[in-house]
């Protein structure tokens, strides 16, 4: 698995005659797995990790990340979000106050601060002539537990076709940090929060259960013959289906013969 992730970042990268990747590092388990995967494919010193802390982000995020840099030799650096992120939360009307019991606002200001990191990687690899690595599990993807042109947004994905769980699996294998494997998942886009919290359930709870509905493809009653119960298979089922959208490229109106993304899409129809 991993040689198999190493050679699609190479390969991936160097086709496009770039030769270097920058990724948002958080701390986390995902970006923590992928620039371990990333110093390995390009060589560290070809890797930049960004972090990217907000006034309210837990020390630790820092921290962890700042020991992911030591340990693989990539480079990094800090950009604080504070004042782009208070800026256009003030621009739009929110506040300090709505984000204590107002869940709408919240998903407004998450979203914020999600787009805002991703505008500074895209900076950045423009800076540095690399591609953005995307760090998104699969479990995420499906589920849409993630921000359309935000964390969703990437060059290129080693993480994407992963469930979270196999995430933490892999980690163990490429002997990342104990402590970042052993905490809890969160964006850290307010405190206090977390993935499993705002999810309503577990990742491992969900794994389970993508596994056999997507992967081996089982009905509903297949899946309750199995053991899972029909409300949760519903709430699955029903955030499969309401976040399509997130998954797929924007839809181009076809009005011709050869339409990009839909008649123009591969490799030999420039050439190569």
């Amino acid at each position: 698995m991993i040689k198999v992730l190493v050679n699609f970042i190479y390969q991936e990268t160097t086709r496009f005659g770039i030769k270097k990747a920058v990724l948002g590092l958080s701390g986390g388990i995902d970006s923590t797995v992928a620039a371990y995967l990333a110093a390995e494919a390009l060589g560290s010193k070809n890797v930049l990790g960004v972090m990217m802390p907000y006034k309210t982000s837990s020390s630790s995020s820092i921290s962890d990340a700042l020991a992911v840099v030591k340990d693989t030799k990539i480079k990094s650096t800090i950009i604080n979000l504070t004042g782009a992120v208070d800026t256009l939360a003030e621009g739009i009307g929110l506040n300090a106050k709505m984000l204590v019991n107002d869940k709408s606002a919240k998903v407004r200001f998450g979203n914020i601060m999600a787009r805002m990191r991703m505008i500074c990687l895209y900076d950045q690899s423009n800076v540095k002539k690399a591609l953005v690595l995307g760090t998104g599990n699969k479990t995420e993807i499906l589920l849409g537990y993630t921000t359309l042109y935000g964390d969703s947004a990437s060059a290129i994905n080693p993480l994407g076709d992963l469930y979270k769980t196999q995430i933490w699996q892999l980690a163990k294998l490429l002997g990342c940090p104990k402590q970042i494997i052993k905490k809890k998942p969160s964006a850290d886009l307010w405190t206090g929060q977390t993935d499993e919290g705002e999810l309503g359930f577990t990742y491992r709870e969900a794994d389970e259960l993508l596994y056999y509905m997507i992967d081996q493809r089982y009905s509903d009653e297949e899946l309750i013959d199995i053991g899972f119960k029909s409300a949760f298979i519903k709430t699955i089922r029903n955030k499969i289906k309401a976040n399509q959208f997130k998954r797929v490229l924007p839809i181009i109106a076809k009005v011709s013969n050869r339409t990009v993304n839909v008649d123009f899409r591969y490799n030999r129809d420039w050439g190569s």
